[in-house]
Order: structure tokens, then C-alpha cells, then sequence
């Protein structure tokens, strides 16, 4: 079992003398769900009007912050997935439910945990927590109410966390295998990592870092903060710096600014993003040739137009009218993980509690994506350094590709990321 910080069955154990049913859930009686967020009586609009109804929440960027171009197609894709599952029957007994507890938190670490404690208690469990500062404010409580979440966030620490249900592999590997991979396509020689300090920008940096050293190559690291006006000291740093390589840990829009800016100053080396710094609207902006001519986008699986039966089963349901944003390729995605959970839990012998779902995710050993990550992908049993998934894929900017990138090299792990011993989260190290 992947246990890190305390015992799932034991607390499982312990809850059942401690507190019989927990409230707002299902009433009590043989094999009823003693948990929040689930209810004998059929969701709101239900598909199934004789099944029950499981809640889960969904916590968001989808205004304000830098990264709501890619909070909002998450959060709508992950409607249709959800919507897909109950269309086909549900999930023993009950229709899931990702319409009724859905908040914004501004990227905000405070907003997100004020409006967590709104929901916690209306709710099994998160179908998204989007951010890694963000979710790090309410992962104490997380621990504390035996809730499981699904992140919309790759840092490397949640193959650390019980209750965080991970998919794909994390910013640092990430990052180690694009640093691999231009060391193999170019006589590279040195390596800057440009992003946000942390668990974002940070935890890829601490990648590059390892794979730069590992390569013997020179390495620097630039932080930088959010909004276009804040890149003017990362754009010199590049400038003056010329490095072969700049792995760029930032939203969007600092990437649209750093690359266009750079290369307006002359600079003509390689950049490669990591996973949330794509939109296909930079394909609109001002930067468009220098992104086509100097950026590589790396990535956790492929793009919106990949041919896998997950893809294919993701844009029929989201249907024609969408404009392709592989936001809704990591909102789908990053659902089969709890799919699997529930499933297990509803249809095996566990506990029907919070501390149930939390036992039955420790012992995933795989989970079904469809095709769009391998199956041993989802293993959540054993230590982090046997489990974590160390592969990701390498695209380029296409303007023909429905989401304006295509795979140059799909899922690979470098020889950095193969030999890494995984202790620990890379950006904490």
C-alpha cells in the first residue's frame, strides 16, 4: 500500500468506533454509505432516476488567475466525463455529480481554502483541485477529513500524498527528460530554467537542474512572477545569458512575453515549456513565429487530436462546438483515477466512508485512461520511487493540430529520470 504518513485501514478502523455515520451522508443500515456528499436520492438533472447521487467537488481557476484559459476547459471537460459515465449506467448504484459544488479560487492559496471549507462537508471528495499552492492550503485538511482529490497540478510532492489521486508524470521528470532530449537531438551546453519559485516553476527547475548536472552541463535558474509587465528580468536574463535551453515554468501568457520578447532581442536558442504554459491562443498573439520557431511544448500525455479511444471518447462528448484547448485533455484525463477509486469502492468490500475510498485508492495498482496514459500509470500501491510514472512526451507548435501542437516524440523517460532516486518532492530538496 502507498503510505506515507499514516495507515489508511487503521484509520478506517478507527473511525468506524469513533463515529458510525458520519453526517450528511446516506442513512445508516447494511452496506450504506456512511459519508458526505452521497445520497439515496437522485442528483439534480440525474441521467438515472433510480440511482443515488455522489457529490464531489471542484475548486478552480476560472476567472481572475493565470490560469484560467486552462481552469475552465478542465473544469468543462471533466462535466462531460462525468456526464459519460452516468450515461452509461453510473457507478454501483449512483449517478456522480461535478455541477452543483463548483468554486473559483482566483489562484488564490486563501480563496482556495476559504471556499473548500464551504463545500467540505457537501462532498465525497474533489473531481479537481487545481493549482499546487493552492491545493497545499487545504492539504491538512485533506489529511484530517480523509478526503481524496484529484489535482489539476503535476508537482512532484503528491506521489508523497494519500489523498492526492496524481495522473501523468510530475514537472521535475518532466523536466529531466526535456533537458534528455535536447541532449540527444543538439550539442547542447548549458540549461536555464525560467518560472515561478515553488512547486510549479520551482519543482521543474530542481528537474533541469538534476538533468543539467547529469549531463555536465552549465546551469542557471531565473524565478519570475506572474503578469506580462513582471518578464522584463527574465527576458534579459536570457538575453545576456544565451543558454542552448530554457525550460519555462510560467502561464501562458509570461510564456507568449518571454519568447516573443527574447527572440525580438536577438535570441535564437531552444525553448521548452512545461505542461501549463500552453494555450492555443498564443497561436494569435504577437509571438506566434518566434513560438514556432524556437519552442517545443512538453507535456503529461498527448494533445486534443490525439488518436487514443480516451481522446476520441473525449471530444465526442464534448462535441463539435468546442475550441480544442488541451485543458479539456488534462480535465478528462485526470479523471479515470477516481473513476477507478469509486469503482472499487462501490463494488468491492470496503468501508462505504470517506476512510473507505482513501483505503480503496491505496490499493490501485492500475487504472483504464483509455489509452491516453498507460495503465501502470495509476498505481498508488508502494514506495514513491517504484511507483511514480517517470514519462512524459515532446510536441511542437502546429498550427494545423486542433490544440496547436503535435507529438515529435511521444511518451519516453530520459536516462536522467530512469536512474533519479525519488525521496522526496524535487522542489522541497
Amino acid at each position: 500500500m502507498k503510505v506515507h504518513k499514516s495507515g489508511v485501514v487503521l484509520l478506517a478502523a478507527l473511525a468506524l468506533l469513533a463515529t458510525g455515520c458520519r453526517g450528511g451522508g446516506a442513512e445508516e443500515g447494511d452496506g450504506a454509505i456512511s459519508a458526505p456528499g452521497v445520497s439515496s436520492e437522485a442528483c439534480p438533472d440525474a441521467v438515472n432516476a433510480d440511482n443515488g447521487c455522489i457529490y464531489l467537488g471542484s475548486i478552480s481557476d476560472l476567472t481572475a488567475g493565470p490560469f484560467a484559459p486552462l481552469g475552465v476547459p478542465i473544469t468543462e471537460s471533466q462535466k462531460a466525463f462525468w456526464q459519460r459515465v452516468n450515461e452509461d449506467g453510473g457507478i454501483g448504484g449512483y449517478d456522480i455529480d461535478v455541477t452543483k459544488y463548483v468554486k473559483d479560487n482566483l489562484y488564490s492559496p486563501e480563496t482556495h481554502k476559504q471556499v473548500y471549507g464551504e463545500i467540505e462537508g457537501d462532498v465525497l471528495g474533489l473531481a479537481q483541485t487545481l493549482g499546487s499552492p493552492t491545493t497545499l492550503a487545504i492539504l491538512g485538511d485533506l489529511e484530517n477529513e480523509s478526503v481524496v482529490g484529484a489535482p489539476a497540478s503535476w508537482t512532484s510532492l503528491w506521489e508523497f500524498e494519500d489523498n492526492i489521486l496524481e495522473s501523468g508524470t510530475n514537472y521535475c521528470f518532466e523536466a529531466m527528460n526535456n533537458v534528455d532530449y535536447m541532449v540527444e537531438q543538439k550539442d547542447i551546453k548549458s540549461v536555464m530554467s525560467v518560472g515561478f519559485p515553488g512547486d510549479f516553476g520551482g519543482d521543474g527547475a530542481a528537474g533541469a537542474k538534476i538533468a543539467a548536472e547529469a549531463n555536465g552541463l552549465e546551469y542557471t535558474n531565473v524565478e519570475t512572477g506572474p503578469g506580462q509587465e513582471a518578464q522584463s528580468g527574465a527576458i534579459s536574463a536570457i538575453v545576456k545569458g544565451k543558454p542552448d535551453l530554457v525550460i519555462i515554468g510560467t502561464g501562458p501568457t509570461e510564456t507568449a512575453v518571454i519568447v516573443g520578447q527574447a527572440a525580438a532581442q536577438g535570441f535564437t536558442g531552444q525553448f521548452i515549456g512545461l505542461g501549463p504554459t500552453w494555450n492555443p491562443a498564443l497561436l494569435e498573439s504577437a509571438a506566434a513565429p518566434a513560438l514556432e520557431a524556437l519552442y517545443l511544448q512538453s507535456g503529461y500525455w498527448g494533445s486534443f487530436g490525439t488518436e487514443t479511444d480516451g481522446h476520441a471518447a473525449m471530444r465526442e462528448a464534448l462535441g463539435d462546438g468546442v475550441s480544442p484547448n488541451d485543458g479539456y485533455t488534462s480535465g478528462w484525463a485526470w479523471s479515470y483515477p477516481m473513476k477507478a477509486a469509486l469503482e472499487a469502492w462501490l463494488e468491492s468490500d470496503y468501508d462505504k466512508s470517506r476512510e473507505g475510498l482513501l483505503e480503496a485508492v491505496s490499493e490501485l495498482e492500475t487504472v483504464d485512461y483509455e489509452g491516453m496514459l498507460p495503465e501502470e500509470a495509476g498505481n498508488f500501491v508502494g514506495e514513491p520511487n517504484d511507483t511514480v510514472f517517470r514519462q512524459s512526451v515532446i510536441s511542437k507548435v502546429d498550427k494545423k493540430a486542433p490544440a496547436g501542437i503535435s507529438i515529435v516524440q511521444d511518451f519516453f523517460a530520459g536516462p536522467t529520470a530512469e536512474a533519479h532516486e525519488f525521496t522526496g518532492s524535487c522542489f522541497e530538496g
